[in-house]
C-alpha cells in the first residue's frame, strides 16, 4: 500500500470536543484538524491501495461524525499558472510558454476560465493528460479528484436549491444529462 496526502475541506464544527472525539473513534487517528477563517479541514496521510480508495475512506470517515460534511478535496483541481509551475517544478516561465505553444508540442489545454484574465484558470486533470508525462496513477487520481469534487459541489448546490423554478430545472438537466452515465 501506498501513502497519499490530501485535505478535506469540512463543513461543521471543528472545535468541539465531541468531534474530535468522533473523529478519532471512526478512525481519523491519520490526519489533525483544524479551522482557519471559518474554514475547517482535515490534513490526511492515509494508507490505502489508491488515492481514491485514500480519499473515500476518509470522506465516509468524516462524514460518520454528527454534523461533519466534506466540502472539497485539495490540492483542487482548478489551478492558476503558479500552481502549474510549483506542481510540475518548473518557472512560471517555463509553464507560460507551454502554454502560449512556444514550447512543448502545443495544443496546452485552454483555460477553463477568466480566458481573457491574467487570473486564468486550468483543470488540473486537463494539464496531467496533456502532459503524458505523468504516471497512469498520478493521471488517475487527478481525474478522480476532479470528479470527485464536481459531487461535492453538486451536492452543495443541491442544498441551495430552493423554489427557483430556473435553478431546479437547471438540476433537472444535470440528472438527465448524467442518466447514462450510471
Amino acid at each position: 500500500m501506498s501513502e497519499y496526502e490530501f485535505t478535506l475541506v469540512i463543513d461543521g464544527d471543528l472545535t468541539d470536543e465531541d468531534v474530535a472525539r468522533g473523529l478519532f473513534e471512526a478512525g481519523c487517528d491519520d490526519a489533525t484538524f483544524g479551522v482557519i477563517d471559518g474554514a475547517g479541514y482535515g490534513e490526511f496521510i492515509r494508507e490505502a491501495p489508491s488515492f481514491a480508495d485514500a480519499v473515500l475512506s476518509a470522506a465516509r470517515q468524516v462524514e460518520s461524525v454528527q454534523n461533519l460534511r466534506v466540502r472539497r478535496i485539495e490540492p483542487d483541481d482548478i489551478v492558476t499558472m503558479a500552481e502549474i509551475a510549483d506542481r510540475l517544478e518548473r518557472t512560471r516561465e517555463s509553464v507560460r510558454l507551454l502554454i502560449t505553444g512556444k514550447r512543448g508540442r502545443g495544443g496546452f489545454p485552454a483555460p477553463i476560465s477568466h480566458a481573457r484574465d491574467r487570473g486564468r484558470l486550468w483543470r488540473w486533470s486537463d494539464v496531467a493528460e496533456w502532459l503524458g508525462a505523468l504516471e497512469p496513477e498520478d493521471r488517475e487520481a487527478a481525474h478522480f479528484l476532479a470528479a470527485a469534487n464536481a459531487v461535492f459541489e453538486f451536492r452543495y448546490g443541491v442544498q441551495l436549491l430552493n423554489d427557483d423554478t430556473a435553478v431546479k430545472e437547471l438540476f433537472q438537466l444535470v440528472n438527465e444529462a448524467s442518466a447514462g452515465i450510471w
